[in-house]
């Protein structure tokens, strides 16, 4: 490499820093601003910011070509009703950041209801008392991030993994944010599987997000379309035979929150008793599809889910 080009690769290395340390202060110095408002109408401003920016993005595109391919049945009106919701889901998520420690007061013993109500806390207290390996699977719905302060404010010695955003600061500010109030966390990258292998082996739970899309997973249908499922918890469950268990959060109104961890699965086999690894990854898409259905504005539809992003730019 020539001097002249090697001078204008640090360049360009220099200014997409920058612009990485840009946004991630932009992003923080507002959600600090948002800290110093209450948690009620800072939400619900975030909310409504949301509505107005995220149609001006280019995701929105693909946002209303997922929920075409999902919803074929539903009026254009309808799926950009449900598109503003889902940007509206993202603000509030975004705000809800600062305020976590306040937004979680589930307190089983107050006969009062506050922000937080938990459907199956008999399964958090079992598991937490009768220790041994077990893997709790979500997905982008509501603000599926209060789940693991859940699991942690219960006392269960859960891993969960999760993929860092691509932004370095923000990654960073953000696993520290998770890390005082998740417990463990593992990034996903290649030896992920390994540390949640690991967790498992010696009798504690992993909590993994199912819904993201994932380029050599197993091919599976979500909502009637092709997609790519990564097949790691099936595969960690043929290992160690653990209990899996669904678990979600739905927004409710007033800036409440419903989480309901299911009773477990009944995971799929083939013939000889074996973990059928390819229906495992359909039941998973299954599940996530009928929570989505039951709240389609309550899913992150931006996610390119069916790999189209590249076919948008065509």
């Amino acid at each position: 490499m020539t001097p002249l080009k090697m001078f204008i690769t640090r360049v360009v290395l220099a200014l997409e820093n920058f612009r990485q340390w840009f946004n991630a202060t932009l992003a923080f110095s507002v959600l600090n601003l948002l800290k110093l408002a209450p948690a009620d109408p800072a939400i619900r401003f975030a909310d409504q910011l949301a509505r107005k920016i995220g149609p001006r993005t280019p995701r929105h595109k693909l946002m209303l070509y997922n929920l075409k391919r999902a919803y074929p049945e539903k009026t254009e009106r309808e799926q950009e009703e449900i598109a503003l919701d889902s940007w509206g889901n993202m603000g509030r998520l975004a705000a809800e950041y600062v305020f976590l420690d306040r937004l979680f007061d589930f307190d089983p013993t107050k006969t009062e209801p506050g922000r937080i109500e938990v459907v199956g806390t008999d399964t958090f207290l079992e598991l937490r008392d009768n220790p041994r390996p077990f893997i709790v699977f979500t997905a982008h719905t509501g603000n599926f991030e209060l789940l693991p302060v859940a699991g942690s404010a219960f006392g269960l010695d859960t891993t969960v993994l999760f993929r860092p955003p691509n932004n370095p600061y923000v990654a960073e500010k953000v696993f520290n944010f998770r890390k005082e109030r998740m417990g463990n966390l593992v990034p996903s990258h290649a030896g992920s599987a390994f540390a949640l292998a690991r967790q498992l082996e010696k009798g504690g739970g992993v909590g993994v997000l199912v819904d993201q899309k994932f380029r050599k997973g197993l091919p599976t249908k979500f909502f009637g379309n092709d997609v790519l499922t990564n097949p790691l918890l099936a595969k960690l469950v043929r290992q160690f035979g653990c209990d899996v268990f669904p678990a979600r959060c739905i927004r409710l109104p007033d800036n409440r929150y419903r989480l309901e961890i299911e009773p477990k699965v009944d995971i799929p086999r083939d013939a000889l008793g074996n973990v059928d690894v390819q229906k495992t990854a359909q039941m998973l898409n299954d599940k996530v599809e009928s929570w989505v259905r039951e709240y389609p504005g309550q899913w992150l539809w931006y996610h390119d889910r069916w790999k189209i992003k590249a076919a948008l730019k065509d």
